[in-house]
């Protein structure tokens, strides 16, 4: 939870990988892991049952908790192989055909995109995918939505009051804005915003978005530094996936949160509703067991774990209340634009790289 996190993972900027594969260069599955400090936890292997192998991006404390749930009901062991998201699609790239993975799980949609226009992800039966609404969901049907998040920005209520806190996050970019701004752009989380802002304003605009930002901010690692520079009174606002308010504010206690988080009102593109979502490998050997866990992933028991633990997401199953603690989605009004027209972030890490971010 918060910028200490434990699960988040010490990786190389997710931008850059983005980048080498549409130059063609993967890096190689070694590096990766050597960069990245991927772990491995083994979930068990008994005696005649059978084991399938997890690639989750995932926050591993949830995961576990709902690997832990699917063991014990099914018998069917989980091996969790743990890292950042990008890092684990580089993975299943460079693996091919040979990956011993069997289902991916990760944060965002574009990696889940990218693999499936490699054909490297199976389609799920209408039995899976039909318990999620169809606007969580691969429109092929090679993945299923369990959760999503908002961006957001976290703020300062000493420096800025909420009366003059921006309708649209292309306001960020103005020059109002200098020396006011936190931001994390190789991280995860800020990729697929850059390419909400393409798919909404075009390419020209977001690139001058993204100069405007770079201009006017202070650039950190990752969004867990940018929500507690702010909640520690270096910027005035900072870009944030919703979630990390929260976890901050877990770890902290309210007494130390002096920071706020704020969704920006009309649906504007600032407030990007994110999809996490599972596939199962076109070359799993285990694709029945890979079935039951994706299954697993997005029934009632599985909603409600997420639901009750401290990762903060929205689940998406209906009839699944999520955390009390969140303002409910209905009332945060996010920008929902269809995964093909998010895409697969390659665009929005060229822009970056243009802009000097990366």
């Amino acid at each position: 939870m918060g910028h200490n996190s434990p699960d988040k993972q010490v990786r190389m900027p997710r931008v850059l990988r983005w980048l080498a594969i549409s130059a063609g260069t993967l890096i190689s599955a070694s590096l990766l892991a050597a960069c990245s400090g991927a772990s491995a936890a083994d979930g068990g292997s008994g005696s005649g049952s059978t084991t399938i192998t997890l690639y989750s991006g995932q926050h591993p404390q949830l995961t576990q908790a709902i690997v832990s749930a699917f063991e014990k009901e099914t018998g069917i062991h989980v091996q969790v192989r743990t890292d950042d998201g990008i890092v684990l699609a580089d993975q299943i790239l460079q693996e091919g055909s040979h990956s011993p993975a069997d289902v991916y799980l990760t944060e965002n949609s574009p990696e889940l995109m990218l693999l499936t226009q490699r054909h490297l992800l199976a389609t799920l039966p209408a039995s899976i995918t039909g318990q999620i609404p169809a606007r969580y969901d691969s429109p092929t049907g090679n993945w299923v939505g369990i959760s999503v998040r908002v961006s957001a920005l976290a703020y300062d209520p000493s420096l800025i009051p909420s009366s003059r806190l921006p309708a649209s996050i292309l306001d960020l970019a103005k020059p109002q804005w200098k020396g006011k701004v936190a931001i994390a752009p190789t991280d995860s989380d800020f990729v697929p915003l850059v390419g909400a802002v393409i798919a909404s304003y075009g390419q020209q605009a977001a690139l001058n978005w993204l100069r405007g930002l770079k201009a006017n901010s202070t650039q950190y690692a990752d969004d867990e530094s940018v929500v507690a520079a702010v909640n520690a009174g270096h910027d005035a606002v900072g870009i944030i996936n919703q979630y990390y308010w929260y976890r901050l504010r877990t770890e902290l206690g309210t007494g130390n949160t002096h920071s706020k988080v704020y969704y920006f009102p009309d649906h504007n593109i600032g407030g990007l509703e994110n999809i996490s979502g599972a596939a199962v490998l076109t070359s799993s050997a285990h694709k029945t067991a890979a079935e039951k866990f994706v299954s697993f992933l997005v029934s009632a028991q599985a909603e409600k774990i997420l639901a009750a633990g401290d990762t903060y997401e929205y689940p998406v199953r209906p009839g699944i209340a999520s955390n009390p603690a969140l303002t409910p989605l209905s009332q945060v009004n996010p920008a929902i634009l269809s995964v093909v027209s998010l895409g697969n972030d390659l665009p929005a890490a060229s822009l970056l790289q243009q802009a000097g971010l990366t």
